[in-house]
């Protein structure tokens, strides 16, 4: 199937995001200028919509998503794409699983093209937790030995660190890094800070998911492995959202898992593990398959009666988001989450928290006995999407939690100020 599936016109699919699609318009409409209504009633900061915006999502029109950075949102096209895969799936079951290991095969060398890579150094995954869990799980751990992570990581990712020490005797270190660290220089010297001798592993985030800041720089994972440490990043947010080149070594790293499904456009669920040379014969995959023995990446790959669609697509995301413009996609969606941000520390008084320069996710900190945690930050998620109809990101942290909010091609300014304004009421009560 040809990856050219923006040029299919579209019939207004179930739920658009915006009002009823206007006569005419068309998927490939990214090379149409944005009209009229789709322009923001100015304001400097207040980034334009691009071209295309306003018929390439199904999301609920009554709803301002501004939680891209949690699940993604899959683009019309890249859906009929997948329906057409898993079409042809049931019409010959035999058929396609027969040809599934080949046509996976093809569509990593796409994606590790998109990502600049050599297809020989990645395997396809469901999601980042289960590629930090086959990396974990191939890395030999021995009594004593200690396994580093920090309190900004993602919580199963951090407990799959904990059960892998826990089974080999070896400990788990959490390096804590205050929120309002300046930069990513003051991160490093509190990692590096707490590496000792019997640190072994380092599972780090390159864009952290609580608080949105790079804790994984390539200097940070230079100084790691001159000090003999194992390095396992947790590149959720990156591909789609930031340049990324794998080319060389995994990502400076011996293991980077960077999911497809967020900023990329993929079909969930879809990742990507890069695994540097040396690791590749020793990797483990969580189950044995009848691809085990052709290696490394066939053997994470293959898991027999499963749906490879999402990953068959994967390659179509990245097709659109060039033919979007990704540099501009990414110029955009960090303009509007920094509007956001402003607005946020403006209107609502709250504190904004240290960036990642061209990432459409920005944080700012609630104020002190505000959602520190799980279930009051949960409590503070539903509330603000019953309250405002708009989903948001928070997690529990002590002396305030962590508000998150992101910006994608949907995303309107009006939609950060409703959240502004309407804040206040809802975390003061």
């Amino acid at each position: 199937m040809s990856h050219s599936i923006w040029m299919v016109e579209m019939k207004n699919p179930g739920n658009p995001r915006t009002a009823p699609e206007r006569p005419g318009a068309h998927a490939d409409d990214a090379d149409r200028p944005a009209d009229d209504a789709d322009r923001p009633a100015g304001g400097a900061d207040r980034p334009a919509p691009l071209r295309g915006s306003s018929t390439l999502f199904t999301l609920d029109p009554g709803t301002a998503h501004l939680n891209h950075g949690s699940y993604g949102a899959v683009p019309v096209p890249v859906q009929r794409y997948q329906a057409r895969l898993r079409a042809e799936m049931e019409r010959d079951p035999d058929g396609f699983f027969l040809t599934a290991p080949d046509r996976v095969g093809r569509a990593r060398a796409e994606i590790a093209t998109a990502l600049g890579g050599d297809p020989a150094r990645l395997a396809l995954v469901t999601n980042v937790t289960e590629g930090v869990a086959v990396a974990l799980d191939s890395i030999p751990l021995g009594e004593r030995d200690q396994v580093l992570v920090t309190d900004h990581g993602y919580g199963v990712v951090t407990r799959a660190a904990e059960r892998r020490a826990a089974e080999a005797g070896a400990a788990v270190r959490c390096v804590r890094i205050s929120p309002h660290a300046p930069d990513a220089e003051a991160v490093a010297e509190r990692v590096l800070a707490a590496v000792t001798p019997r640190t072994r592993v380092a599972v780090l985030d390159l864009v952290t998911s609580p608080t949105a800041r790079t804790v994984a720089t390539p200097a940070l994972l230079a100084a790691l492995r001159s000090r003999g440490v194992v390095t396992v990043v947790d590149a959720a947010h990156a591909p789609g959202a930031l340049p990324v080149d794998l080319g060389g070594a995994a990502g400076g790293a011996d293991f980077w898992v960077g999911n497809l499904h967020k900023w990329a456009f993929a079909p969930r669920a879809a990742a990507v593990l890069a695994v540097d040379r040396p690791w590749r014969p020793r990797v483990r995959p969580l189950t044995f398959s009848w691809e085990h023995d052709r290696g490394f990446p066939r053997r994470v790959e293959w898991r027999g009666t499963f749906d490879y669609t999402p990953w068959l697509a994967a390659p179509a995301g990245f097709a659109l988001l060039n033919r979007i413009g990704a540099e501009q996609l990414r110029a955009h969606n960090a303009g509007l989450a920094a509007h956001g941000q402003r607005l946020l520390v403006e209107r609502a008084g709250l504190r904004a928290l240290p960036d990642v320069p061209g990432l459409g996710m920005r944080t700012v900190r609630l104020p002190s006995g505000v959602a520190e945690r799980e279930h009051a930050a949960k409590a503070l998620m539903v509330a603000v999407h019953k309250g405002l109809n708009t989903r948001i990101a928070v997690r529990p942290w002590q002396g305030g939690g962590i508000l998150r909010i992101s910006a994608q091609l949907y995303n309107r300014p009006e939609e950060y100020l409703r959240l502004a304004d309407g804040l206040a009421g809802l975390i003061t009560r």
